[in-house]
């Protein structure tokens, strides 16, 4: 009778060794949020992995850059390439090693070290209700300045930064002067995204620095399509979102069972909704239908991270200097 009972003991044991297995992912406070992706991810991921997935939100790469290689994370989720040529300089990151030809991205992906799961473009939203929007990034520096705009500090927000990099794109040594017009219209900057777009939906703006997916919430999540992104031909500032793996993981193998599972059709057909973006290795006609009704850009504007490193103090002086005339 001992060896039924030895056995029973060593696969509860090990089953529970299993499940005492952790994943630890540093990710944004946005994803552990009760209407962000975390609690969706972990459900999935946990239901296949046999392990305790743990997010630890914060800001991502101040706190990697500062645990250096004693950090706890075994992946990292949310970077985008206006941060990663500092985050891939650092040594921490390890390949992906997950195939790239299922991505759908509107432009090239060969990043070996850092893995696309959701893009968008910025762009400002408005109610269409409410407001007749400019047709051009030209017509919103010339519209009256009675015209109410919200944005986002590029110092203390990913939106916010890309914002003045996507002014530097479209006009380039004119930036400052760009933004001396735009000055008279923009009624607060605050620190962070949710802020601006609260006071959006609270009537206090006309227009919001937002993305081109956001009017997809209020189409799925409230069946309002009111909401609308304003497309400017001149285009819009393309933004990634990525993850990757930590070189010195004590999990290698479950962190690379969750890199592979990020291309997978579970979750990118889960994250459009669950990060109210544009899934990055899944076919248009698979997204879901207020995704599809969306205005997106035809012209896609994009920065290497070199690039992106190496224009950020100057747009963000450009910036500076124009809302302060």
């Amino acid at each position: 009778m001992k060896a039924p009972i030895f056995a029973a003991g060593l696969f509860l044991a090990t089953s529970a060794l299993a499940q005492d297995t952790v994943l630890t992912v540093y990710a944004g406070d946005y994803v552990v949020s009760e209407w962000g992706p975390g609690p969706r991810i972990e459900e999935l991921f946990e239901a296949q992995c046999d392990c305790d997935l743990q997010f630890k939100p914060g800001d991502l790469l101040p706190r990697l850059m500062l645990e250096g290689e004693r950090t706890e994370a075994d992946v990292v989720f949310g970077l985008n390439t206006d941060v990663t040529k500092q985050a891939r300089e650092s040594g921490l990151f390890a390949p992906h090693g997950v195939d790239l030809s299922a991505l759908t991205l509107p432009i090239d992906w060969t990043d070996d070290v850092f893995l696309p799961f959701n893009y968008g473009h910025t762009a400002f939203v408005y109610n269409a209700e409410l407001t007749e929007p400019p047709t051009s990034f030209d017509a919103l520096l010339d519209a009256p300045d009675d015209l109410r705009l919200v944005i986002q500090d590029p110092r203390t927000s990913i939106s916010g930064l890309a914002l003045v990099l996507w002014v530097q794109s479209v006009y380039g040594e004119e930036a400052q002067a760009a933004w001396e017009k735009l000055a008279p219209k923009i009624v607060t900057v605050t620190k962070g995204w949710s802020e601006s777009y609260g006071l959006f939906t609270d009537g206090e703006a006309d227009m919001v620095l937002s993305y081109t997916t956001s009017p997809a919430y209020h189409i799925i999540a409230e069946e309002d399509t009111t909401k609308k992104a304003a497309i400017f031909p001149e285009g819009h500032y393309f933004m990634v979102e990525l993850a990757a793996k930590l070189a010195g993981t004590d999990q290698p193998e479950l962190a690379q069972q969750f890199m592979d599972f990020i291309l997978t059709e579970d979750f990118q057909s889960m994250i459009a909704t669950g990060n109210w973006s544009i899934p990055a290795a899944l076919p248009k006609e698979k997204w879901p239908e207020g995704f599809q009704q969306l205005d997106l850009p035809e012209k896609v504007l994009f920065y290497s991270e070199d690039e992106a490193a190496d224009l950020r103090d100057e747009a963000i002086e450009a910036w500076r200097a124009g809302l302060s005339q």
